[in-house]
């Protein structure tokens, strides 16, 4: 063991000083007494060298001939005084944080734990040292030879206003494609295929949104029911692509394969977004497990409680990082940008961001000049990809929709559930819809930001797929083994008049008109629109809204929909609305809408209209109604082509229509248009907005029918 250098963290192969292969290890332990560096055979025989090198509190030193593929972990000394929050015990084997690959899996037996997890007296159990060695029973970190060649890869780098996001698991999307050989399914080498990535390019979706990759480990109260993690929010590895989603091996190889993915990807226009966690780890509370940051510095890692012997909890896992603590703080942004530099992703979305946001104080509320967002905002390289916040925790003052700072874009909940009241007829009066279609001016305009702050979603990973929620009032999650009291109740959903699968056609119709609605208005709206993996084609989950350990047919994508022509067109429907975006920048806004005139003589850039064809007042917006029209202009669309000219398009009117019956509705006569030619009628289908004779146009100033529960899509041809 040489002396090595503090400098970076984690496991790096390199040539030494005298021209000796080997490796560089590293470790940030703040109070620990002393490290070290454990290294396994292939037959497990366990070496332990002392990190003699200490700078900053950084343990470090190099080792002559390792070389990648080598395992690795390590042991860190200290007092064990869980009264003050000090946790360190040498007998458990510890995870490198900065490890780039994970051999193995957690199981997570008693021997795993810090302290005697069975201890009868549990009040205490937390206080007394467990000895025993958790070496056999944990996974090691991988020494990985760092391979910096992205010359091939090209970003797409779409820019946010032209942005869909397609939100898929690894595993799920791909584990029942009839395509993809059986050996790559629930990989990364699966979603890699051309398969699969037809079927993305096919819908044409800019972006994939990648439920969490990171190494995670499974809890141990779902191992006792006999299942898994699935979604994986449960993070342990911030720098190791999840080695379970590998189909070339788990020594380091996963690493290669993941980039691979990410240049098939990229070949096809398409982005990678990574859904990440680093509110908190898989170490849960107090009474978790000791995987690695408890045991290398508790006090350092992660906000403790007024008793420091537990944790300040806003996250609903049992600890919170410590985002403010610099070595926290740095743990997280080398991550970022290792994934972007090194793995090649375009950008993250932030699980629980508000807890991010919070200050020093245990009892402080977010605030969006924390250090962490502030350090992302002055980063060459962070500040460049896209960062989505889910702006919300569980703590006191956690509900953060609209308050991030510029550079971030948010889920927008307020979205979802007008859009969801709305088509369940539940809506009070339209004053809310009529700001979040039109991209949420009253939550981002004030701090400068654009309409696509606004991540607009229906449904989400966590609740009701789409055919869910037009097919379950309620939901049934008893498979989860928790007595169905798991997941939320307020899903502001609507059976259409029979709980779960019927063999009533009435009801059957009357859902797909429901999912044709609630598509069309997702991908009509401004914002950025984030479609779940196979909403498009009618995915189910049997009522199932918290899916989280269901690593079955329960979550997999069932690809035989397709197969099924009420499904099938489903997804030529969405296909056809995401290609009306793509082609239509007045549907993909970059700045706000003024409600004043463009130009000399110019329209309004937005008006909404009564169903007597009259411009809504004030009072029209506050009175119960189920129908509702919005008209785009294209003229003058206040932004600019590459070359500096005007953007011009076509005008267009939606109309909403929520009621069980059909209502009249007159078509905005001159100077709006001249006629109006239907493009979408939900009531139809995808391919039903015109008759055997040609398109249906009207003369504005008509009255026409709209179809009960009805949207209708209408592009006004000029005066």
């Amino acid at each position: 063991m040489w002396p090595g250098a503090p400098e970076p963290l984690g496991a790096r192969f390199h040539i030494g000083p005298d021209g000796t292969p080997g490796s560089n290890f590293a470790l940030w332990a703040g109070g620990a007494e002393a490290v070290e560096l454990c290294l396994f055979d292939a037959d497990g025989t366990e070496t332990r060298l002392a990190l003699p090198g200490l700078t900053h509190e950084v343990r470090h030193g190099f080792v002559p001939g390792v070389r990648p593929g080598q395992a690795y972990g390590y042991r860190v000394h200290g007092r064990w005084d869980p009264w003050t929050g000090a946790r360190w015990n040498p007998a458990k084997l510890l995870l490198d944080p900065y490890a780039r690959a994970v051999d193995g899996d957690f199981g997570l037996p008693a021997e795993v734990y810090g302290h005697v997890r069975d201890w009868p007296d549990r009040p205490v159990a937390d206080t007394v040292r467990d000895n025993r060695d958790s070496a056999p029973f944990v996974p090691k970190g991988i020494v990985v030879d760092d391979d910096d060649d992205w010359e091939d890869d090209h970003r797409p780098k779409t820019p946010w206003s032209d942005s869909v996001i397609y939100e898929l698991h690894v595993r799920g999307f791909t584990m029942r494609h009839p395509q993809i050989p059986p050996e790559l399914r629930g990989t990364y080498a699966g979603l890699a295929h051309p398969a699969a990535i037809r079927h993305l390019t096919e819908l044409g979706v800019t972006a994939v949104e990648l439920l969490p990759v990171h190494q995670f480990a499974h809890e141990d109260h779902l191992l006792r029911r006999n299942l898994r993690n699935y979604w994986g929010y449960n993070s342990i590895g911030y720098f190791a692509p999840h080695a379970a989603y590998c189909a070339s091996g788990t020594r380091g190889q996963q690493v290669g394969e993941f980039k691979r993915m990410v240049r098939a990807l990229h070949a096809a226009g398409i982005e990678v977004i990574l859904d990440v966690v680093y509110n908190h780890t898989a170490e849960g509370s107090e009474l978790g497990p000791t995987l690695s940051l408890r045991g290398i510095d508790n006090r350092g890692y992660y906000r403790l409680g007024d008793d420091p012997r537990g944790y300040a909890d806003y996250t609903g896992c049992g600890n919170t990082l410590h985002v403010v603590q610099p070595q926290v703080l740095r743990l997280i942004t080398d991550s970022l940008r290792y994934w972007v530099t090194q793995m090649g992703v375009d950008g993250f979305r932030f699980d629980l961001a508000a807890a991010l946001a919070r200050g020093m104080r245990a009892d402080e509320d977010p605030v969006m000049l924390s250090p962490f967002l502030a350090v992302i905002a002055q980063d060459p390289v962070l500040r460049r990809v896209k960062l989505i916040a889910e702006p919300w925790d569980v703590g006191s003052g956690g509900y953060q929709v609209g308050a991030f700072p510029p550079l971030w874009t948010e889920w927008n909940d307020r979205y979802r559930d007008a859009v969801r009241d709305f088509w369940r007829g539940a809506s009070g009066d339209l004053a809310d819809l009529g700001y979040r279609l039109s991209g949420s001016s009253d939550l981002y305009a004030w701090s400068g930001r654009h309409p696509y702050a606004s991540v607009n979603f229906i449904t989400a990973h966590d609740g009701f797929t789409l055919r869910d929620l037009v097919s379950y009032d309620r939901k049934h999650n008893e498979a989860n083994g928790e007595d169905n009291r798991d997941g939320s109740n307020d899903n502001r959903s609507w059976n259409c008049g029979a709980e779960g699968e019927t063999a009533s056609e009435p009801v059957r119709e009357l859902r797909q008109r429901q999912l044709r609605n609630l598509l069309s208005t997702l991908l009509l709206s401004t914002g950025v629109p984030m479609l779940v993996a196979g909403d498009e084609m009618g995915r189910t989950q049997g009522g199932n809204n918290n899916a989280y350990c269901q690593d079955n047919t329960v979550s997999w994508v069932d690809w035989s929909l397709l197969d099924v022509p009420r499904w099938r067109e489903l997804f030529d429907l969405a296909a056809r609305l995401i290609a009306l975006r793509r082609d239509h920048p007045v549907l993909r806004r970059r700045a706000f809408f003024s409600g004043l005139p463009q130009g000399q003589g110019g329209l309004r850039d937005l008006a909404w209209f009564t169903p007597q064809g009259e411009e809504m007042t004030e009072a029209d917006w506050f009175a119960p109604a189920a129908t509702l029209g919005m008209y785009l202009s294209g003229q003058d669309i206040p932004q600019h082509g590459p070359t500096g000219r005007r953007v011009h398009d076509d005008s267009f009117l939606t109309v909403l229509h929520a009621a069980a019956t059909p209502t009249p509705f007159t078509l905005p006569g001159p100077p709006w248009a001249r006629t109006y030619e239907v493009l979408v009628d939900t009531s139809r289908g995808p391919d039903a907005s015109a008759e055997p004779s040609g398109p249906r146009r009207y003369r504005a100033g008509t009255t026409i029918t709209v179809p009960e529960r009805c949207l209708l899509l209408l592009r006004a041809e000029p005066r």
